[in-house]
């Protein structure tokens, strides 16, 4: 036991002499708990070894006890020393149960690790010293705690519609172009007379012409943002160049120009299937307005089943303000995300398609503008020429440790039914 004593009093005094030297606030605090918990342990030991060899007080006392003990009468500051105990501290003498403060020392310990204040009922140990935390120059000063970053990165609202994912999709690997057939009309029989000739019932045929156009995108990524954090930066920044792609393809589908190296889309005078003369002028969304496109889209001899109506936010915002004549919602909206229903009719929501009114009620397209297309999403087709590929280079801007990303693609698109939409436009 005395090896074990001497060797928590070295260590006590090691400590001593690192808290002594110690500059860091953390490192200090450390020292400090490590030094209480030494005191307690070598307490306890004092103690037990104490009990072990006690002899009665009725015995007699040696010279060299006697001694100590009378040369320490009189000052009540002064260690009293109790033979096989060793020297108790002034402040300690008095107490009655060594034990129940060893313990309140112990849980003011556990306080301490948890940061919660603390009134210890034995003296503290060791040197404390005040450490002062220097801000940097032109800043407030603060408590000093280590810099932290989110591990995940939250995402942004959806900037692809579905749109391209739901109208009709062809795959034409290594193809230049594709042609479409569709049936523009079929003749009506006519009465024969006996022996005469069987009338003319042709059936009329037209192409829609589909060429591929080439779509890419780029960004680069530095390294410090791709190695550094701990946000997965470089993998999001991979995959949004495939969303940057499908962002400008869900857009053309419906105002692609149809030139040179473009996707023909169902607002493009170049969508040849679709005759300008049935386009629907309309001047505000009224409660009459989902009846007038449903009736109009479609053959003569039928009224189709329902479609999918594309739509801006701002148009469906303008669906759900009609009212009845008691102030209740004219139109049932179900929303879902990107689509929904509107009394049954399914939409889905396109920002490339111009808002016929503001969020205010006034008029936002001009005259001639088209707003919104009412058709079967299955009469466009999106012929992709081309899989999707996105590449990573560390070479190109490899001094400047960049890493490049490039995404490319081939698609063309056109309407391939005889008026297979109805587009909506602004009235005069």
């Amino acid at each position: 036991m005395d090896k074990l004593i001497k060797k928590l009093e070295e260590r006590k005094a090691e400590l001593k002499a690192r808290s002594e030297q110690a500059t860091d606030v953390e490192d200090l605090r450390k020292i400090h708990q490590e030094l209480a918990l030494v005191t307690e342990e070598l307490a306890a030991l004092i103690e037990s070894q104490a009990k072990a060899t006690e002899e009665p007080t009725t015995g007699p006392t040696d010279e060299r006890t006697a001694a100590v003990t009378a040369n320490s009468e009189g000052r009540s500051d002064a260690p009293k020393f109790i033979p096989g105990k060793g020297f108790i501290a002034a402040e300690e003498r008095d107490n009655k149960n060594l034990v129940s403060a060893l313990e309140q020392r112990e849980q003011a310990g556990t306080a301490l690790k948890e940061n919660r204040a603390v009134k210890s009922p034995l003296s503290t140990f060791g040197e404390l010293r005040a450490v002062t935390v220097a801000p940097a120059t032109g800043q407030p000063a603060t408590i000093v705690v280590p810099s932290t970053y989110s591990s995940t990165i939250n995402p942004d609202f959806p900037v692809v519609s579905s749109l391209i994912d739901s109208v009709a999709h062809l795959s034409l690997d290594g193809g230049e172009s594709f042609k479409q057939a569709y049936i523009t009309d079929i003749d009506a029989g006519n009465y024969t007379a006996e022996g005469a000739n069987a009338a003319q019932a042709e059936t009329h045929f037209a192409y829609a012409e589909i060429n591929r156009s080439k779509v890419t995108a780029y960004a680069e990524l530095t390294e410090e943002l791709e190695k550094l954090p701990s946000a997965a930066y470089a993998d999001v920044v991979f995959q949004n160049i495939r969303t940057s792609m499908r962002k400008l393809l869900t857009k053309e589908i419906l105002v692609g120009a149809g030139g040179t190296n473009q996707i023909v889309g169902i607002f493009s005078n170049l969508a040849t299937a679709i005759d300008p003369a049935t386009d629907l002028s309309l001047s505000a969304i009224t409660d009459t307005t989902l009846d007038e496109i449903l009736f109009q889209y479609g053959g003569d001899e039928e009224v189709e089943d329902p479609a999918v109506l594309i739509l801006n936010k701002l148009d469906l915002l303008a669906f759900a303000k009609v009212r009845t004549s008691t102030k209740q919602k004219f139109y049932d909206i179900q929303l879902n995300g990107n689509g929904g229903t509107i009394s049954g009719v399914p939409f889905i929501i396109n920002s490339a398609c111009k808002s016929l009114m503001t969020a205010t009620g006034t008029y936002a397209a001009a005259a001639g503008d088209y707003c919104m297309a009412y058709g079967s999403l299955s009469n466009y087709l999106l012929a992709e020429f081309s899989p999707m590929e996105v590449k990573r280079s560390d070479d190109y801007k490899f001094r400047e440790g960049m890493a490049a990303f490039r995404g490319n693609c081939f698609f063309g698109g056109n309407v391939v039914r005889k008026n297979g939409f109805l587009r909506i436009k602004k009235s005069a």
